[in-house]
């Protein structure tokens, strides 16, 4: 009988108990060391970005989940994607940790889950037409919501990369990021195939 794996990571370690604190109505908010900083600092935005591209990938899981019925090729993305977002978490603990206040066996990201998107993408890349143009979101729903899912990752990476000038942020945070708007575009090409959509591509003599 296989051993069940022993997790890398702790588990969580908070308690919610009540949403709303009012100690954020000054404008600032806690690091998970209890540092204060205001809530449009470089740190906090990079990671409330994240969590945005988090909520956009639940958007796009859940268009799968609709079509999935008639569409069962979709799942395998539908899994990867929630896998994403908890990788996204993973992240997100770490840039909202200053540096001193991280532990060992805190949730953080890995060359793993940069390697991982790599053999995806390559994967799930096999047989995609060439492109001799650049492609408009669209061509059918989910395109779209993993285009927006992209370009919102696109922000994140910027936000992380200013961030980083400054101040730690995971040693593959960047990477993780730069491969995942990769994987994002590929994967938008990809349910145009299995949906049978016709990519919209860019035309500079339209309009």
């Amino acid at each position: 009988m296989e051993q069940p794996k022993t997790p890398r990571f702790d588990p969580p370690r908070l308690a919610i108990n009540r949403v709303y604190t009012r100690r954020g109505d000054d404008g600032g908010t806690s690091l998970a060391g209890g540092q204060r900083v205001p809530k449009h600092s470089p740190r906090i935005e990079t990671y409330g970005t994240l969590d945005e591209l988090g909520a956009f990938l639940g958007v796009a899981r859940e268009t799968i989940a609709a079509l999935e019925p008639e569409h069962a090729g979709l799942h395998e993305l539908g899994v990867i994607l929630l896998r994403v977002q908890h990788e996204l978490f993973n992240a997100g603990s770490i840039l909202a940790t200053l540096p001193e206040d991280v532990h060992p066996r805190q949730a953080r990201l890995t060359q793993a889950e940069v390697t991982r998107l790599e053999a995806e993408m390559d994967r799930m890349g096999q047989g995609l037409g060439l492109l001799r143009s650049f492609v408009l979101p669209g061509g059918c729903r989910l395109n779209a919501e993993l285009h927006v899912c992209r370009t919102v990752c696109r922000r994140a990476e910027r936000c992380c990369t200013a961030l980083a000038e400054r101040e730690a942020v995971g040693e593959f945070t960047l990477a993780y990021l730069n491969r995942l708007s990769d994987a994002l575009f590929v994967w938008s090409r990809w349910v145009s195939r299995e949906l049978g959509a016709a990519e919209c591509l860019w035309d500079p003599n339209q309009g």
